[in-house]
């Protein structure tokens, strides 16, 4: 039985990048960068006030001097004129500096009347000055391949002046679900049946690692009907099953992968909940037959698939954060696997507390419902009440 990190490496080390693609800017939100982002000018491209005020020379800059307004120049518009000495510019936040003037002076630290400001105080070189190219010089590399879209960045680019970027292709992630008693979203289950949930979870857990799901929908527990799901599971780029990897006589998902030509390179984890799972390879693509109870199909995604996703589109460094934090109750994994506990965060004296979310069942999804993140221990460990425990953050954390 394989450790979580040997598992991990195992995974991603058969990654392959999907191609990349252009899309327009905004379209790019929440994708993941695929080309070296290189300024071709300077941002600001010139000194510009950040303070509506006066552009002076700062050797005029004495308390109670006076000098002649002789412009006035707005954002939008270039001043007409140089300052000299006993000069200043009327200037406006954002404008561009007049040459001769090397600071600003804030309106309200002067009295102007007739086209002449008395200054109350001095002003150094630079004061209220934003410098050429303070935010972006030319030639600079603003972002790297494998980086997160976000808001920042559209900004940045559009800064720039790109209306397109080249992104890593999202993946198409086939998913299906498997079992007897599964009653898909829509249909009421009868006496012998419950909702089928995985599928769903897994689809919205696919969207936010950035993938594209397909759903194959509930396979019952026969060979013949999975194996012809999995089949058109193969036009996907990724395929991830839920159910039928364990031991049982109806677990039969890994019989189908081995029948359909699949390599199945891992199975069981030394983890809780979730160590029955299957990774392997069928037409070069990337496999997973993942547990049936809810919480151990959304704990072994966040932990193999959701990696894998991420790389394949590009993404560096997708890690979710690891936090320490001081528990509120005790926090006790009972058995000798690695045990992933889920928790409430809250932030408490600029530090973290976790609490434990209730009954820690597989297939308790309200467990994971309620969780910020998952309390990480080894197994037959306990944190007692203050003491500290390392959390795997899932979530932004409400305060």
């Amino acid at each position: 039985m394989l450790s979580v990190e040997q598992a991990q490496a195992e995974i991603l080390g058969r990654v392959r990048a999907l191609p990349t693609e252009r899309v327009d800017v905004l379209a790019s939100l929440g994708r993941v960068l695929a080309e070296p982002i290189r300024s071709t000018r300077r941002i600001p491209p010139w000194p510009n006030s950040s303070m509506d005020g006066y552009a002076v020379r700062a050797a005029d800059a004495r308390p109670s001097a006076t000098l002649r307004v002789v412009d006035r120049v707005i954002a939008g518009s270039l001043p007409t004129r140089a300052v000299g000495a006993g000069e200043a510019v009327r200037i406006f936040t954002g404008a561009p500096l007049p040459d001769g003037a090397d600071a600003v002076v804030p309106q309200e630290d002067v009295d102007a009347r007739d086209g002449v400001i008395a200054l109350r105080g001095t002003v150094a070189p630079g004061a209220f000055v934003r410098p050429a190219g303070e935010d972006v010089r030319e030639g600079d590399l603003v972002l790297e391949p494998g980086r997160p879209i976000g808001a920042a960045e559209i900004g940045i680019l559009a800064t720039l002046g790109r209306t397109q970027v080249t992104v890593g292709r999202r993946p198409r992630v086939a998913v299906l679900s498997t079992g007897n008693e599964l009653a898909d979203l829509g249909t009421e289950p009868t006496a012998a049946q419950i909702p089928n949930a995985n599928t769903y979870s897994l689809m919205a857990q696919i969207v936010e690692a950035g993938g594209l799901p397909l759903n194959l929908g509930v396979a019952p527990d026969r060979l013949d009907a999975i194996a012809e799901r999995i089949a058109r599971g193969t036009e996907a780029d990724m395929l991830v099953s839920s159910a039928g990897v364990s031991v049982g006589e109806l677990d039969l998902v890994r019989e189908a992968l081995v029948n359909a030509g699949a390599d199945l390179h891992l199975w069981k984890v030394d983890m809780r909940p979730g160590k029955p799972i299957t990774f392997g390879s069928l037409a070069g693509k990337p496999v997973f037959g993942l547990p049936g109870n809810p919480v151990s199909a959304m704990v072994t995604f966040e932990l193999f698939v959701r990696p894998m996703l991420l790389a394949m589109q590009g993404r560096r460094g997708a890690a979710r954060p690891i936090v320490r934090a001081t528990a509120l109750t005790p926090i006790v994994n009972r058995g000798s696997r690695r045990g992933y506990l889920r928790v409430v965060l809250e932030a408490r004296n600029g530090r973290w507390s976790a609490r434990l979310t209730g009954d820690q069942g597989s297939g308790i999804l309200r467990s994971m419902v309620e969780a910020d993140g998952l309390a990480v221990l080894q197994g037959d460990t306990s944190v007692a009440t203050g003491g500290e425990v390392e959390v795997m953050v899932l979530r932004e954390v409400r305060t």
